[in-house]
């Protein structure tokens, strides 16, 4: 399939997902000082969150919508770029000033839990790529939802997001939730032994955006 490449403005759905603040507090980290505000969607379990950065009502907010991922994020693995990525948002939050981190609780391993996750992990090792891990477990390739995320956005009163994302599929998926989308902006993190092939992976087989990236870690190694 082709990747999407507009992002034209979207149309606001009929009736649009309801959020809740529940909580805020400042959150100082190793990148710069951020709010954090947690929030409740109707009908999820998860709360997600907001790391938010100066006053972010209005246009072409930079914002990173990223997916939970516990063993990139916390435990620092090699096998995917999320981690990474994460960093690399709030520095580029915190650089510009002004922006926000969504993070999307219940989007582990693009929507199948960890536990199902660890099990991809080692069809993976098996030499399945990502993509043939799920689908042998019986399990969509992604499930995820960006509605909540779209939610959140407009409760912050913003119009308008420059997207940090390598992903076709968000911008779509926001811009049917009614949020513009400005500008794509390229948010690759170089690539090492252990995830070109994954990276691969998505670049050939998921559609995700991704250029001089994978280098060397990749190229000699078939995609799994």
């Amino acid at each position: 399939m082709t990747p999407p490449t507009s992002v034209d403005a979207a149309v606001l759905p009929v009736h649009p997902l309801q959020v809740q603040r529940v909580a805020s507090s400042r959150l100082p980290t190793r990148h710069g000082e951020f709010v954090m505000h947690a929030y409740r969607a109707e009908g999820e379990a998860a709360e997600h969150i907001a790391l938010v950065k100066g006053d972010v009502s209005g246009d072409e907010v930079l914002t990173r919508v990223h997916s939970e991922c516990l063993t990139g994020d916390v435990f620092a693995s090699l096998r995917c770029d999320c981690g990474e990525q994460l960093a690399r948002a709030l520095e580029r939050i915190e650089e510009t000033g002004r922006g926000l981190v969504i993070y999307m609780r219940g989007h582990e391993g693009r929507g199948i839990g960890i536990t199902q996750k660890l099990r991809a992990y080692a069809l993976q090792d098996q030499g399945l790529d990502t993509v043939e891990a799920n689908l042998a477990l019986g399990l969509p390739v992604d499930s995820r939802r960006f509605d909540a995320a779209a939610a959140i956005l407009r409760e912050l009163g913003v119009r308008s997001v420059r997207l940090m994302s390598n992903n076709p599929m968000k911008i779509l998926a926001l811009q049917e939730h009614g949020i513009v989308v400005s500008e794509r902006e390229a948010h690759e993190i170089p690539a090492n032994a252990e995830n070109g092939p994954y990276l691969l992976t998505k670049r050939d087989k998921l559609g995700h955006l991704l250029g001089d990236v994978l280098g060397h870690a990749g190229a000699d190694t078939p995609a799994r």
